[in-house]
């Protein structure tokens, strides 16, 4: 579940947010159930990436498992 992740990548603040937790991109994948693709898409400094609505629902209902206060306004502007 747990790991270093994000030594000198450029990070989204979901990235930065799996990173300071040492969440993997992975974990995140399995729990979601949201591609490992696209995590790693929304996870990197490229702000190109908008997520859907629903993706935004899968990824913050398995973000609340750790963090049951985070926001969507946390890691995406709205």
């Amino acid at each position: 579940m747990f790991g270093f992740f994000g030594i000198g990548k450029s990070r989204s603040e979901l990235g930065k947010w799996l990173d300071d937790r040492g969440i993997s991109q992975t974990w995140l994948a399995q729990k979601s159930g949201v591609n490992r693709n696209t995590i790693n898409a929304l996870t990197s400094g490229d702000t190109d990436r908008a997520p859907t609505t629903r993706t935004i629902s899968k990824i913050l209902k398995a973000i609340r498992e750790v963090d049951p206060a985070a926001k969507v306004d946390d890691f995406w502007s709205m």
